[in-house]
């Protein structure tokens, strides 16, 4: 799942990224900042420098009229890479968990867009897809007519092969002879941070491989399996599978397919995506879109009991991932996501913990949507407004806490996943499970209202933290320390 706003185009530009310094601008149409790579050089000593100019100039960058930016780290120098033979169909490993452990081999270095890692992800996925059986987009080119080229000239990724990541896309042609010319995408990135490279590294120390297991081997999986599952009883509607280069740097896959789609946007009826679904555990399993189609609450009451798993709802449409892509251009959409953890965007998040039953059964429900639109007569009915997009919200004047959140809604209050180890939360007492509804006397509506509240506090600060914990108020005292990572951006409201 990207941390980058997806509402934030980048135009073609010109950068320099120099082991030198840590911010090498240089304008043109935009701007990038560029971090070196940590391989090559220690990073900045200065943390006040570091925040005074991503403050500065992210808040320009969504501007009206202003350039736009691109904040990251400079990829590290190229490395040769063997692509490691597909796993899929040997054994017991069939789809979806076949591809997350295709994916999260260490071989593929983390699948970074744009390098030999991401290549052998699109070349093994598209050998799924003709496996399978669907039809290439465009038969005659690149990946056998699957690849659809996705320029990465605009992000912080100067090392990559000839600045182009690979989105991967097979159709499968619909029953009805009326209703075959509409279609129902079905999505999930398969990119993923490499060694850090990509924004958004949460790791400890540099240059770690990302295997990104649940970030988004996952989706890549599930994809697989409903392609496999509705190629065996087709729709009456078309059906597009993709997964998405660039996702990490700014939806960058999933907004080319938008601009240059194999199926008129027009026709396009409904998009899922499918982003972190492989922690699926005890649920519940988050979904957001909700109120992007009058339908999509009728059509998922039906479906939850038969399937046993609880969903909590969201109706926002726009968010960090590539269904936002899609709903800006007017289609209605769905994303299926089953929490962040303690090892989203590090190195530890591997195949080992993915809750493999809880994927199938993922899969299952994903399959039993995406069936129940592509077999309607009538088409989704789109709304708009959604959760309109906003600019990003920075962390960088922040004080730290160190609480992961828990995204499914809860009436008040942020709900706990868990606490990051050794951080103010941790040491404080707080823990997985715990709503948070107050620091100090500011009542924590929400996880806005917590960003919000944390940039009235300076590092040092010692603060009252109190939670719900077992149906009781509890409170805790908090010494907010500095952010010891790289500013994120949270989704839009």
């Amino acid at each position: 799942m990207a941390l980058s706003y997806p509402g934030a185009t980048v135009p073609c530009l010109r950068a320099i990224a120099s082991p030198r310094s840590w911010i090498d601008v240089e304008f043109e149409s935009a701007v990038r900042i560029l971090r070196p790579h940590p391989s090559t050089e220690a990073p900045m000593r200065s943390t006040t420098g570091r925040i005074l100019a991503l403050a500065a100039l992210l808040g320009l960058a969504l501007g009206v009229g202003a350039p736009a930016w691109v904040v990251g780290q400079e990829a590290s120098p190229q490395r040769g890479i063997t692509c490691p033979a597909p796993a899929g169909h040997v054994g017991d490993l069939e789809q979806p968990f076949a591809a997350v452990r295709y994916l999260s081999d260490d071989l593929l270095e983390g699948r970074l867009a744009g390098t030999p890692g991401e290549r052998c992800t699109a070349e093994y996925v598209a050998n799924e897809f003709a496996r399978i059986g669907l039809r290439p987009v465009s038969p005659g080119g690149p990946g056998g007519g699957y690849f659809q080229a996705v320029d990465l000239t605009s992000v912080v990724n100067p090392h990559a092969m000839g600045g182009t990541g690979m989105n991967v896309s097979g159709i499968l042609d619909g029953t009805d002879p009326d209703l075959r010319f509409e279609v129902v995408v079905l999505g999930a990135h398969h990119d993923h941070l490499g060694r850090g490279e990509g924004f958004g590294s949460l790791a400890k120390a540099p240059g770690q491989i990302h295997n990104g297991a649940d970030d988004n081997a996952s989706g890549v999986g599930a994809v697989l399996a409903v392609a496999e599952a509705l190629a065996a009883k087709r729709p009456a509607r078309s059906v597009v599978f993709v997964t998405f280069s660039g996702e990490e740097s700014g939806l960058l896959g999933s907004s080319q397919y938008v601009r240059d789609p194999p199926f008129p946007v027009q026709r396009t009826v409904g998009m899922i995506n499918l982003d972190m679904v492989g922690r699926l555990g005890r649920g519940p399993l988050i979904v957001n879109g909700t109120g992007t189609a009058a339908e999509w609450n009728q059509i998922l009451d039906t479906l939850e009991p038969q399937h046993g798993i609880t969903l909590a709802r969201s109706p926002e449409g726009y968010g960090p991932s590539d269904h936002a892509a899609f709903y800006a251009g007017g289609v209605p959409v769905l994303h299926f996501f089953t929490n962040v953890h303690g090892q989203y965007h590090r190195p530890e998040d591997d195949w080992e913990l993915i809750d493999r039953d809880g994927l199938e059964r993922v899969a299952g429900l994903v399959e039993a949507t995406l069936r129940a639109v592509a077999d309607r007569p009538m088409r989704l009915t789109y709304l708009s407004g959604a959760g309109a997009p906003q600019g990003p919200v920075s962390t960088a004047n922040r004080a730290y806490l160190g609480t992961i959140p828990d995204f499914a809604p809860v009436a008040f209050g942020v709900r706990l996943s868990g606490v990051t180890g050794g951080s103010p939360a941790d040491e404080a007492g707080l823990k997985a499970g715990d709503v948070l509804i107050r620091l100090g006397s500011i009542e924590i509506e929400d996880l806005y209202v917590m960003t919000a509240a944390l940039e009235q506090f300076t590092p040092g600060t010692e603060v009252e933290a109190t939670v719900v914990r077992g149906g009781a108020e509890l409170t805790f005292p908090v010494r907010l320390r500095e952010r010891p990572t790289s500013p994120l951006l949270l989704p839009p409201r």
